[in-house]
């Protein structure tokens, strides 16, 4: 499931802050209306309509600027290249970030569209979804100059011990938690069978030289980050974590979010579909392919960012995610070489 880390809505900026926002462009027009948004950001965001249009005001809780002007200047460039994207309006004097009461904003064309997940997607169009994601990392390549920094190594796959210590702290709160719920039985049921199933696998962690090869990558793309008009995607937007990682990870990532069911499988023959227009389109042969999966397979079986949400940060908005996600591990666990075939194949 996607770690999009979505904050919760708060009151939009007032009157003055957009009117000073909108005096820095040329043609955007007085604030009319501004609405939060709730889904799927990792920074805050609201729909800003105004005397000329509508937009989409992006408001960026890190500050990095340097990072955000990146950021920007990568979605101009693939727009340039013909991939479907929102790049940041440019205020007056060409400047897409706008600092005021020592917040940085951004101002982005409002996108007509609705998400979509694999369910909504008929088998030719998830080929068109891996082609796109495929077609992403290829441009990605072609606008970004890659610097030695950008270029370190992913993290080591997770080690066994640790993650046993983890289930332990979890099985803790979870067992001390007053009144004990549905939630509460559901994850404890999981958290034992997960310890059984590491303690079963421990040996198959992935090896530090078998890291599938590094790319450019979007770095959350998943269903609430692609808007779609009508049948065609219309946007890729959120790209507040790109960066250079394993791109066939990101495209194994992708598929086991957009084609998960409610009861914890992936919808294969779509998988499979998607993973072969991925791989046309990037250039990522099998070998490759089959590294990223076994790295994934084993990133979900040592993860447990949601009950860690939930146990340790009080914060259940990831809560409705969690069966299906946890189910997953245990069915991939199971058909491991299926999914391996779906993605190779």
């Amino acid at each position: 499931m996607p770690r999009s880390h979505v904050h919760l809505a708060e009151a939009a900026p007032d009157g003055e802050t957009l009117s000073a926002l909108l005096r820095r462009y040329d043609r955007a027009g007085e604030p009319v209306s501004c609405d939060p948004l709730t889904e799927g950001l990792l920074n805050r965001g609201y729909r800003l309509a105004t005397t000329r249009g509508r937009f989409f005001l992006k408001h960026h809780l890190d500050g990095d600027r340097t990072a955000i002007a990146r950021q920007h200047r990568a979605t101009q460039r693939l727009g340039a290249l013909g991939l479907p994207v929102a790049p940041p309006v440019p205020d007056a004097h060409g400047r897409t970030v706008a600092v005021i009461g020592g917040r940085c904003y951004a101002l982005h064309p409002w996108i007509d569209g609705r998400h979509r997940d694999g369910a909504a997607l008929t088998t030719p169009q998830c080929w068109g979804l891996g082609g796109l994601l495929g077609f992403a990392h290829t441009c990605l390549e072609q606008v970004m100059r890659a610097r030695a920094c950008d270029r370190e190594p992913p993290e080591p796959a997770a080690d066994p011990e640790d993650t046993f210590a983890v289930i332990d702290e979890l099985l803790a709160l979870v067992r001390g938690h007053r009144p004990r719920d549905t939630f509460d039985e559901l994850a404890e049921h999981r958290l034992t069978e997960r310890r059984a199933l590491l303690e079963r696998h421990a040996h198959r962690r992935p090896e530090a030289d078998a890291i599938p090869a590094t790319g450019w990558v979007h770095g959350d793309f998943h269903p609430l980050n692609l808007l779609y008009r009508d049948t065609e995607p219309a946007a890729i937007v959120d790209w507040d974590r790109l960066g250079v990682q394993p791109r066939a990870e990101e495209a194994v990532r992708a598929a086991a979010i957009f084609f998960v069911r409610p009861g914890g499988t992936l919808e294969l023959t779509k998988v499979r579909s998607y993973a072969r227009a991925y791989r046309r389109m990037a250039g990522a042969g099998a070998a490759e392919m089959a590294a990223a999966v076994h790295r994934v397979w084993w990133e979900r079986l040592n993860d447990f960012w949601m009950l860690r949400w939930h146990y340790q940060r009080g914060d259940h908005r990831a809560d409705p995610q969690f069966p299906a996600a946890a189910a997953l591990v245990v069915w991939w666990t199971r058909e491991y070489e299926a999914v391996r075939d779906a993605f190779c194949g």
